[in-house]
C-alpha cells in the first residue's frame, strides 16, 4: 500500500497573471467634448461624400423635383408670412435712427441695405431648418428604424446618391428662389411702414435704396441663399440617416438637426458677411 504523497511535495499550480481588461478596452471618446468631436468629423466625412457623389450618375432627377417641390410647400407660407414683420421691423428701428440723425433721404437704403445682406438670407435660413430640415430629419430617421435604408445597402443601392443628393440640391434650388421672395416682400413691407407710419416720401425712399443697394449686395445674398439651404437639407440628411432607438430616438434627432443647423447657419453667415466685407469694403475702397 502506497502512501498518500505529502501536501508539502505537491506542485502548485502555476499562478495565472491577472487579466487587466480594462488595458484591453478599445480607446474611446467619453464625455461630450469627445462626442463633440466625432460628430463634426462625422459630418465634415459625411459633407463630402455628398459632394463626391454630386456628378455621379445616374442622376435622380425625379427625386431631385420630388424633394424641391415639398421642401418649398413646407416653406414658401411661412417664410412669406415671417419676411413682412421682418422688413417692418427693420423699417421701424432704422427709420426712427435715421430720423434722429437728421438724414431722412437715407432710410431707404439704410433699410433696404440691412433686409437685402442679412434678413432675407437669415430669415430664410431659419425657416428652411425649421421647417424643411426638420421634415427631411423625420423622413429619413423614420426610413432608418423601419431598416428601409440597411435594405438599399443590401441590394447595393448607395443611399447618398439616391436619397442625400437629390435632397441637398432641393435645398439648395428653394433655398435662393426663397430668399428673392424674402427680400421682395421685405422690400415691400419696408416701403409700407416707412412712406405710411414715418411719413416718408416715396421717391426719396426708391432713390436712396438704388444709391446704396449694390448688385453685389444681391448676389451676396442669393450666394448666402444657396448655401444656407444645401446646409439645413444637409444636416437633415446627416442625422435622420443615424437616428436610432425607435420613434424616440427619431424625435431626437429631428430636435438636433434644427439645433445644429441653427448654429451652423448663423456661424456661415458671418464667415460669408466677414469675406464679403473684405472684398467689398463698406466704404467703397
Amino acid at each position: 500500500m502506497t502512501d498518500s504523497p505529502d501536501a508539502s511535495t505537491v506542485a502548485a499550480p502555476p499562478k495565472v497573471p491577472a487579466v487587466n481588461r480594462r488595458a484591453k478596452r478599445p480607446p474611446r471618446n467619453e464625455g461630450v467634448v469627445g462626442a463633440a468631436y466625432a460628430g463634426i468629423g462625422d459630418f465634415f466625412t459625411f459633407a463630402w461624400d455628398v459632394v463626391r457623389a454630386v456628378p455621379r450618375r445616374p442622376f435622380q432627377a425625379r427625386e431631385f423635383l420630388e424633394q424641391a417641390w415639398f421642401i418649398a410647400t413646407v416653406s414658401i407660407l411661412p417664410t412669406a408670412l415671417v419676411a413682412i414683420p421682418f422688413g417692418a421691423i427693420i423699417a421701424l428701428q432704422v427709420g426712427g435712427l435715421i430720423q434722429q440723425l437728421g438724414a431722412q433721404s437715407l432710410s431707404g437704403g439704410a433699410t433696404v441695405n440691412g433686409l437685402v445682406r442679412e434678413v432675407g438670407p437669415l430669415a430664410t435660413a431659419l425657416l428652411l431648418a425649421g421647417a424643411a430640415g426638420s421634415a427631411i430629419c423625420a423622413d429619413l430617421g423614420a426610413r432608418t428604424i423601419r431598416e428601409e435604408i440597411d435594405a438599399l445597402k443590401v441590394l447595393g443601392i448607395d443611399p447618398i446618391p439616391r436619397l442625400v443628393v437629390p435632397r441637398v440640391l432641393g435645398g439648395a434650388l428653394v433655398g435662393v428662389a426663397l430668399t428673392g421672395l424674402v427680400i421682395g416682400v421685405s422690400i415691400a413691407g419696408g416701403y409700407v411702414f416707412n412712406v405710411i407710419l414715418q411719413g416718408g416720401t416715396p421717391g426719396v425712399y426708391v432713390d436712396s435704396f438704388k444709391s446704396l443697394a449694390t448688385i453685389p449686395d444681391v448676389m451676396s445674398s442669393l450666394l448666402k441663399g444657396v448655401i444656407f439651404g444645401a446646409l439645413a437639407a444637409l444636416v437633415g440628411c446627416f442625422k435622420g440617416l443615424r437616428a436610432g432607438g425607435g420613434p424616440r430616438g427619431v424625435g431626437q434627432a429631428v430636435n438636433e438637426a434644427v439645433v445644429v443647423s441653427f448654429l451652423l447657419l448663423f456661424l456661415v453667415n458671418f464667415l460669408i458677411t466677414a469675406v464679403y466685407f473684405e472684398i467689398y469694403p463698406p466704404g467703397g475702397g
